[in-house]
Formats: C-alpha cells, structure tokens, sequence
C-alpha cells in the first residue's frame, strides 16, 4: 500500500526520500507528500498523481534541511487531493506525521478533538493521529514527546505504521509500529539513518536492517536509535544484514520491473537451490527450517494459508507436498481463515506464503493459528518480515527484490520452495526412498536451465499479443497440477491487461463453463503429457465443436493437442511436480505482451498494490 521514507544525517533529506519514495512507486498511490525540518520549521510539499508532479514542485522551489520524511498515499478516507496528502501537521505546525493504516475509531476520536478545539484541515483518518499527538503532548507538559507518543497512539483501533517528526525535538525521527499495518525498517549509515516501508527504498545506502515490532517505539537519531514499547519500557533490537544488492532492485535495460522479473527466472530459481541440495546423499538442507525429527512425525495436516498470486502458488503446493510427503494439505485464503473456526491445533502445521512477508491478512491468519497453540511456518522472499519472524520454521525464497505488482519470480520460487519442503518432509518421515530422492534431484537440478529455454522463445507471445489484445475475455483451463496454473495464468492477465480472465478446471465446462464458448473467445489449454492428457484432449475438442480459439500449452511433442489447437506453444516436459514452474512462463509473457499492446501501466496496475497491508 503506502510508502514511507525518512531520513536524518548530513546529506540533504528532501532529495534523499524522493528518490526513496520512487523506488516504492510500484507500492501503488495516488498522491505524495515531504516534510523537511529546517531552521526551526517544518517546511511541507504535497502533490496528487505521479511522483513527477511532487518533484516539479521541489523544483521550484527548493527544501534544505536534513531531517525530513516523505509518503506516498493510496486513498482510503478522503478522495486524492493536495490536501488529504500526507504528511499532516498539527494545529500549531510543530509536529508533522506519515501514517500507513486505517484508524478504525477514528470518528469517535475526531468528535472528541474537535470539542477540545483541534482543527482539521483534512478529510483523512490519519490527521486524527497528529492532534492526538499533540493533545498528550500539551496534558504532559511537554515531559517526553515518545511518552506522549506513546500514550496517545494506544487509543487508535486497527494496525498502523507511523512516522512522526517535530520542531520540539528536531534531532530525531518517532518510528511507531502497532500491529500489522506494515513493515517499518530501519536502515543504519554512516552517521546517518534511514527510514522506510519497504527495504528497495533504501537499499542503495544500506544494508544493515532492524526491524520494528508491533507495539515498539523507536526514536531515531542521527547516530543510532533507542526502542521502546509504547508503554514505555526499553527493547532491545538486533540489526539484520540484508543479502541483496541495489543493482538487483533497479530495472536494467528492461522497459518494465515485470519483463525483467519474468526473464530472471532461471537465476532466482538457481538462488532458490542454492546451499539447499546435497547432492551426495541426496537430502535437503534448510537454515532456518527449526522442527525436531519428532515434531515433523507428529504432524497430521498442513493447511496452507495466503492470498492472491501465493493462494494460487499454495493450490499448487497441495499437489506437491501430498504427492512427496504423503500428509494431507488444504488451503485457505488469509482473508477468509480468521473469520471462521479454523479446526487446527499442535498436529496442524500452518504454512504461511507471502512474498512481502508483511501481508495483513495472512498475519492475521497466523495470529489465530497461534491462539490454537500451532506450530507455524512460512515460504518468504524478505529476510526479516514480520512473518519470517513469527514461524518457528522458516524457508527464505532467496528471488531478490520483487518491484512488480504482479508478481512473476516470486510464484515459481515459491513452487520450487514448495517442492524442496515436499522433499524434506517426505525424507524425514520415510516416505521418499533413496532412488526416489535421487532421480527428483536430478530432475530439480535442470529446471533453471530448462526455464531459460523456455523464456529464449519469446517471438509467439508477441505474435499472439497482435492477435488478441483487444479481446475482452480469455478462458483459461487445466486439470491436477495444472489447474492452479490455470487460475495463476487468468490472474496475471487480468491483473495488468484489464481484460476479464477466468481459470477453470477443465472437468468442469459441462457444469457451465460451455455456455461461454464462441468464436471471439480465445481458450488458453495447458495440456502438457501428464496423466490427465487424454481427458484434456478432450476438453479441447468440446472447445473446438463450439468454434473457440485454442491457445495449447503443450509439450515438446505437440502430441494429438496439435491437430486441434489454433495456437501452440511448447514447453518441455520435466517432471509432473515441476512442470507448472515451466508452463506458467509462458502465461506471464502472455500476459505481459497483451498488457504492453494496450498501452497499460504494467508495474503499476491501477487499484492495486505490492505490498497489501491494510485489510
């Protein structure tokens, strides 16, 4: 959602957060907004649309100062404009706040700031929190402002991320994190600190990370930083030594975040391998994956929670991990387990998949499985998200940055992950036997290569993109293992081509499906040789008998699909369990090429965001 950038050192903050708050452009927002502390003041710019509208402003005229923090703001209570921008000030204009989160009481404490005088020059929720502040402040008699800060931010409802800066203590930044409204990271320089949302924004000055826990305080100087809990009482924190570099977070030569995400594949799929696989004896090795042998043959069910493209990811998990460790899996939206009785207990492992790691609902979702005393896991891409740091096991995608919205790198990363838990699970409790385990290794060991393959053949997608981009629906259909794919592939058309997409499982276009079926849809098949080929033929068949346009993924031989298909597009056929990392490729540049030819925002689709932490 909202990005957060801050800064305090020597260098000249205004142009420092700026360039931060564009490396978080892809977060999604509407409006944007610095506060620069200088000479005693608060200087204040804010600016609706892109980024660029907020720089030509900082153009003309200029903010010096080297303590400042910056916003970019995706509306939720009061329409985009100059005004509903952050930051916001107080009523005297000496203390200045960013806020990600929606402050659910916030009517109620509004009335009450209104009758003590407070006037609001916004229609958001989020300057409630700035006279609030300012209220403790004034009843304390300017004893501490983190105090203050404390006492008058335990009264917000919801999950918040804040930043507050003021004239009354102008060498330091209030960092506050309450519940799961977002990351907030702490970046340590020399003699210089920074403030961000999300790592990328950042990364280019440091790599050394600490990380805020919901409920903690931290005030930020220029030479460090003190935490507290908003109570009060001092927390010790430990700094995080984050493994990528900027490079791998810029865009290169590619015209969008997301081709060049797509195209790095077979290197985020080789990170995912690497120090993992032993080859010799042929096991699996994970760091941080922190079960006993004892607790692993006491788990009874795996359920899989997560949302969007990792929903889909975990859809496909359940094919793999029922497949190599023989344990039952379901899978469960975040947004929709903690709203029911979840019956989960100590022989449930819960298994969360989050790309960001900070997923509001899927947070929320492990929240409750903690209530019922259940062991927690999670597949993530961010070292030392909030998720990372609950799960007692934890397996780190090692993709590298992901920019763009929809998410590409980060979905085969997590099947590949998915696949080596299935492996480790099944060794461990004696399912897989030594020549099972050899020849799926061996199998894993070609997939980056053979996924570079895959992406060399890139001319079709462009040609199909001519074909059909200004269809207004699209058909996607599977079965087993690659019906998820099915519905991954309908996702990331919709997600940034605007065009409707649907993903059905094959089995069922008799059930209602059929009626949709006619010469202007075009039906994306993936019928690759597995088990369930000859029963997808037929699918194909009934599409052809009603005049619809069939897109095939197929393998390497074309098999009887290609007698019928209008469109065919090859995929070698590697392993059943690892095939959907190949046969989703080419639905991504499907995707991507029909989003390029209708002009679309490809890294910034309109509506979403990256990183969704608000519910």
């Amino acid at each position: 959602m909202c990005g957060i950038v801050g800064y305090i050192g020597s260098q000249n903050a205004a142009d420092l957060i700026y360039e931060g708050l564009k490396r978080l452009e892809y977060r999604g927002y509407d409006s944007a907004g610095i506060a620069v502390l200088n000479d005693n003041k608060i200087n204040l710019v804010r600016s609706v649309g892109k980024l660029k509208n907020l720089n030509e402003k900082l153009i003309r005229k200029p903010m010096p100062g080297v303590v400042g923090i910056g916003h970019t703001r995706w509306a939720t209570h009061g329409e985009p404009s100059e005004k509903n921008a952050h930051p916001h000030l107080d009523c005297h204009d000496q203390i200045v706040i960013i806020h990600n989160g929606i402050v659910e009481n916030y009517l109620e404490l509004k009335t009450e700031l209104i009758n003590s005088g407070h006037t609001f020059r916004s229609e958001t929720d989020s300057e409630v929190i700035v006279h609030l502040i300012e209220e403790a402040w004034q009843k304390r008699n300017q004893d501490s402002l983190i105090s203050a800060t404390g006492q008058a931010l335990l009264r917000l409802e919801g999950a918040h991320a804040i930043i507050i800066q003021s004239v009354l203590v102008p060498d330091r930044i209030l960092a506050v994190r309450i519940g799961n409204a977002g990351g907030i990271a702490i970046g340590k320089g020399e003699n210089e600190m920074f403030l961000a949302s999300d790592i990328p924004a950042i990364l280019p000055h440091t790599r050394t990370i600490v990380f805020l826990e919901s409920m903690e305080i931290a005030a930020i100087r220029q030479d460090g930083f003190s935490c507290y809990s908003l109570h009060g009482e001092p927390r010790s924190k430990e700094y995080f030594q984050i493994p990528w570099d900027p490079v791998s977070a810029a865009r290169g030569h590619y015209s969008h975040f997301m081709q060049k995400e797509i195209y790095e594949q077979p290197l985020s799929l080789t990170d995912t391998l690497r120090n993992r696989l032993n080859l010799d004896h042929n096991e699996i090795v994970f760091k941080h994956f922190s079960f006993s042998m004892q607790e692993l043959q006491k788990i009874q069910r795996i359920m899989i929670v997560a949302c969007g493209t990792s929903y889909y990811a975990g859809l496909v998990g359940k094919y793999i991990l029922e497949s190599l460790s023989q344990i039952p899996v379901e899978v469960d939206y975040g947004s929709e387990f903690r709203y029911r009785n979840p019956l989960i207990g100590p022989e449930t492992l819960v298994l969360a998949l989050s790309q960001s790691g900070e997923t509001v609902d899927t947070l929320a979702a492990l929240e409750e499985a903690q209530k019922k005393k259940t062991p927690l896991a999670a597949i993530v891409n961010v070292p030392g998200s909030q998720i990372s740091r609950i799960c007692q096991g934890i397996i780190f995608m090692h993709a590298g940055p992901e920019i763009g919205v929809a998410s590409t790198k980060a979905f085969t990363s997590t099947l590949v992950d998915l696949f080596l838990l299935g492996f480790y699970l099944g060794h461990q409790r004696g399912f897989l036997k030594p020549e099972m385990r050899k020849n799926l290794l061996q199998k894993l060991v070609r997939l980056p290569k053979i996924a570079s393959d895959v992406l060399a053949k890139d001319a079709i997608y462009k040609e199909l993109a001519s074909q059909f981009y200004e269809a207004s629906d699209f058909l996607f259909l599977g079965r087993g293992i690659n019906y998820p794919i099915a519905l991954e592939g309908a996702h990331k058309l919709k997600e940034i081509s605007y065009i409707h997409a649907e993903g059905c499982p094959a089995g069922e276009m008799k059930h209602g499906i059929n009626a949709l079926i006619d010469r202007h849809l075009p039906v994306v098949a993936i019928a690759t040789q597995e088990k369930l080929y000859q029963k997808m033929l037929s699918n194909i068949q009934q599409v052809k008998a009603r005049d619809g346009i069939i897109i095939a993924i197929v393998s390497d031989d074309k098999g009887e699909v290609g007698q019928f298909a209008d469109y065919c597009i090859e995929v070698p056929n590697l392993h059943p369990l690892l095939n959907p990392v190949l046969n989703i490729i080419p639905l991504q540049l499907l995707a991507y090429y029909v989003a390029l030819k209708r002009g679309c925002d490809i890294d910034q689709p309109r509506n979403l965001a990256k990183s969704v932490t608000v519910e």
